[in-house]
């Protein structure tokens, strides 16, 4: 059992690694030959939106959900989602024959809603914000006997993330940036230790939106802090970190390079951007990285650069409204 951020190791990684291996599968790296030519350098697109929930979310709720005993899988499981972490638990828990209720606040979009409906899901619709929504899953946990299977801050869930570092470094021994979706830190800090265990000079940048960063406003505030929820296209990036965050705040402290903050007309570009160049479906979160490359945000170093194409659950409604604000001809 791993108790302490300092017993989350690269061999909890590889074990994920093992473990996760009847569920999920390895993703596509793919490099993007307009993105490498507009910065000079290698861009590739590591595409954890092809996993069957459409985002990477899947890995650590495996890693979670495969770890848990016999008496645990048979009381059912619950969890706390802006969307993506909830359809991966969804997903896992239906795969493995297991009851799951997944609590949900009223800002995620219809689109996640009707993926958790059609993956088998009790679903219950709790306030304003993930916390909300985390505050209705403790209390299942208490009256029913249910595991919470937290969607960032867990041992399990981190290693199960951090198998996507373990990936890229095989696939690219010239890797030396890779930018990372941040919000409650769980992507971040998998990723950042699976790349710094073996090459503590690789940097790790995180990216998240502007309004909301809570993990941002965290790091600069010293401590975890609540902030509300603001609207944004980059909605799986809200919600709070814990304001008794036991693992995540610390690892980013630890792995994370740089952050940058990106505003809502550039991701909204970019997601139009990405649609239109790579024939790509990416969420507002995902575009994060996208930004911030088209922005020229990541200092230039050689060596080949990775983005974390993390999901691609968006409203087909919302995306047609983007594409037809934007035109790319020489773009």
């Amino acid at each position: 059992m791993i108790k302490h951020t300092k017993d989350i190791t690269i061999r909890h990684i590889w074990e994920a690694r093992k473990q996760i291996a009847s569920i999920v599968n390895r993703t596509p790296l793919i490099q993007s030959a307009i993105l490498s030519e507009k910065v000079g350098r290698s861009v590739y697109l590591k595409l954890e939106n092809v996993h069957e929930v459409g985002a990477f979310k899947v890995r650590g709720a495996a890693n979670k959900i495969l770890s848990l005993s016999d008496e645990e899988k048979k009381r059912g499981v619950a969890t706390f989602s802006t969307g993506n972490h909830g359809m991966a638990v969804a997903y896992v828990a239906n795969k493995l024959g297991m009851d799951a209720v997944v609590c949900i606040s009223n800002r995620v979009p219809k689109a996640k809603v009707d993926s958790l409906k059609r993956l088998g899901a009790q679903i219950e619709i709790v306030g304003d914000s993930q916390d909300a929504a985390g505050e209705r899953c403790y209390e299942l946990e208490r009256e029913k006997g249910v595991t919470v299977i937290e969607p960032f801050d867990d041992p399990h869930v981190i290693a199960g993330q951090g198998t996507i570092g373990l990936e890229l470094l095989e696939d690219l021994p010239n890797l030396t940036d890779v930018i990372v979706p941040l919000s409650g830190g769980g992507l971040l800090s998998g990723i950042g230790l699976a790349l710094k265990a073996n090459d503590p000079n690789l940097r790790v940048t995180g990216v998240s939106m502007e309004h909301s960063a809570v993990m941002y406003e965290s790091l600069k505030a010293g401590k975890p802090v609540k902030l509300d929820e603001s609207e944004t296209l980059a909605d799986s990036l809200l919600g709070g970190i814990g304001l008794d965050n036991r693992y995540t705040f610390k690892m980013v402290q630890q792995y994370m390079d740089d952050v940058v903050l990106i505003p809502e007309e550039e991701i909204a570009y970019s997601m139009a951007y990405m649609m239109d160049k790579h024939r790509m479906i990416m969420e507002g979160a995902a575009a994060t990285g996208i930004a911030a490359i088209l922005g020229e945000k990541i200092p230039h170093q050689d060596g080949d650069m990775a983005v974390i194409i993390s999901g691609h659950n968006v409203d087909l409604s919302t995306l047609l409204t983007l594409i037809q604000q934007y035109t790319f001809e020489n773009k």
